[in-house]
């Protein structure tokens, strides 16, 4: 009896410190419902095989987001194994099947609370493992079964391709439900500007690539592991919520099933992700990138710019795209006032840059984040802000710590006051006025880049590749805001709106009364005066 009473109060000890974890991650309640969903009611334990299945990943058709983005014929075979690979690495049957305290300790294992280093080997051993089943032979080498050990070899360009589609895809399953159910179209973005980052990092050459001829994905480049991982955590750090994301979306998905609940799989999603981005500058692979860079609610709304719910909607969080609404401070004003919120701004560009002697006309793409909207000041402000180079290499530019001079946007003052020193016109981000590292001129006819050594608000580095030393006057293309503050900063911004309509409608009222009597008027009597001022007047006695 001793014995039998000692291994039930270590069960027992084990259940509560497994279900203890898993409450840590929120998804406590989630399991208990799956679980309770699968599980056979005589041996109180879930099949292996079964849930393996809920697990797979399967698409009719797979489309890209660029017109020259080849998917390596490769890349669906790895899909094919993605889920059976996932459940073999972190769930341990028993002999009947998955029990509890088995079943909640696997997504422990695979979601728990970790550290950013200890997440990437996670991944990276996922797709390790998948590669191994799907028959490829991946140049990586872990030292140990432990999460956080070291992992030694290479990874080349075309499996950094397939490792980051196989995140986009675990996210994208998160977000399309019951795929597996549908079978459905999977939709691939274009992260060329993802891809030449870290090569650029992480190469020796990297300094003398060339970026702007590089054909992306016929690259033959092996990128050192350590270099890789350093390059992950600083540019991409939110990468690994895509397991979670994952694991999240198929148990939801089995209780969804069972009950019949649960919106069913529409196609309009994925048809939106093309249509919607297909003309503006925040294409989805370039959201994703950014959203990648987030640890907040923006992450979210950044997404949901590219992918609406229904692809005939125009986004509502665009605030203001200078191909439609047309160039210049006032036109932009007008779309983006009233809206305290963080903001997303856009800027395609061209200028001649230069390359191993050779000078070409160049586009690159910009960006900028604000915290708190636009503001019409003179100076300066903002409490944050992040600033990007998003094509064709990506990176992103937090601050810096050392000033504040995150944002400055100043229109023409209402009043014609004579200004001995006026301040300039335009949009402007970090550096200092008249020396700003970002500025756009009224009109938004030209951009000036300045090199980051005038910048002590925003993190270093070139914002387009071999930008160099000297300030550059590039030609503006076009210009996007997005907003990010969700539905709530919409409608306060509508609010506002439409309370200084009132107020311009108000002042445009004219009060007929004081033209009754027009001889009465003292506008007759000036305009008398100023006509003849010296002609005699009759005093009225």
């Amino acid at each position: 009896m001793g014995a039998s009473s000692s291994t039930d109060n270590k069960e027992s000890s084990e259940k509560r410190e497994i279900e203890s974890l898993a409450a840590s991650t929120g998804a406590l309640p989630l399991l208990q419902r799956s679980f309770s969903k699968l599980a056979d009611s005589q041996t109180n334990t879930v099949s292996f095989e079964s849930f393996k299945k809920s697990f797979s990943l399967s698409y009719n058709t797979i489309t890209s987001e660029g017109e020259d983005q080849k998917v390596p014929d490769s890349f669906p075979k790895l899909l094919e194994h993605l889920g059976s690979s996932l459940v073999d690495l972190f769930f341990i049957p028993e002999k009947e099947g998955l029990s509890w305290v088995e079943f909640a300790k696997g997504y422990v294992k695979c979601c728990r609370r970790m550290s950013a280093s200890m997440s990437f080997n996670t991944l990276l051993r996922v797709y390790y493992v998948t590669a191994k089943n799907a028959g490829f032979s991946p140049k990586l080498e872990f030292e140990s079964d432990e999460t956080d050990c070291k992992i030694n070899g290479s990874i080349s360009s075309i499996e950094l391709l397939m490792f980051l589609w196989m995140c986009w895809t675990m996210s994208w399953d998160g977000r399309t439900t019951k795929a597996a159910e549908t079978k459905s179209c999977l939709f691939l973005p274009d992260i060329s500007h993802l891809i030449l980052s870290a090569v650029v990092y992480c190469s020796e050459s990297g300094n003398s690539f060339d970026v702007w001829d590089s054909d992306v994905y016929g690259l033959e480049v092996e990128l050192p592991i350590g270099k890789f991982l350093t390059w992950a955590l600083t540019t991409v750090p939110s990468l690994t919520e895509c397991l979670s994301q994952l694991c999240n979306s198929r148990l939801q998905n089995v209780t969804s099933v069972e009950d019949g609940s649960g919106p069913s799989k529409s196609t309009a999603v994925d048809d939106s992700a093309s249509k919607n981005c297909e003309n503006t500058l925040l294409t989805c692979g370039r959201a994703w990138a950014i959203s990648l860079t987030c640890k907040s609610s923006i992450n979210e709304e950044i997404l949901r710019s590219c992918f609406p719910c229904n692809g005939d909607e125009t986004s509502e969080n665009l605030l203001y795209r200078s191909y439609h609404h047309g160039k210049g401070m006032n036109r932009l004003w007008s779309n983006v006032e009233g809206y305290h919120a963080p903001i997303l701004v856009i800027v395609s560009a061209s200028c001649e840059v230069e390359h191993e002697g050779t000078s070409s006309e160049r586009k690159w793409v910009i960006g900028a984040m604000l915290q708190q909207g636009f503001e019409n000041r003179d100076t300066f402000y903002g409490s944050s802000g992040t600033l990007f180079s998003i094509s064709p290499v990506f990176h992103a530019f937090s601050s810096s710590g050392k000033e504040k001079n995150f944002t400055y946007s100043h229109l023409h003052p209402s009043g014609r006051v004579y200004d001995a020193h006026p301040k300039p016109v335009g949009i402007g981000f970090g550096g200092t006025l008249g020396n700003e590292r970002i500025f756009m001129d009224e009109d938004f006819s030209k951009i000036t880049i300045r090199h980051h050594a005038v910048d002590k608000s925003y993190q270093p580095g070139p914002l387009f590749p071999n930008q160099g030393y000297l300030p550059v006057e590039a030609l503006v293309l076009d210009i996007e805001a997005w907003g990010l503050g969700g539905n709530a900063a919409r409608e306060v911004q509508e609010t506002y709106q439409k309370r200084e309509e009132l107020f311009t409608n108000q002042r445009r009222k004219i009060d007929l009364k004081t033209f009754t009597n027009w001889e009465d008027s003292p506008e007759k009597m000036m305009m008398d005066m100023m006509g003849n001022p010296n002609a005699p007047r009759k005093e009225e006695r």
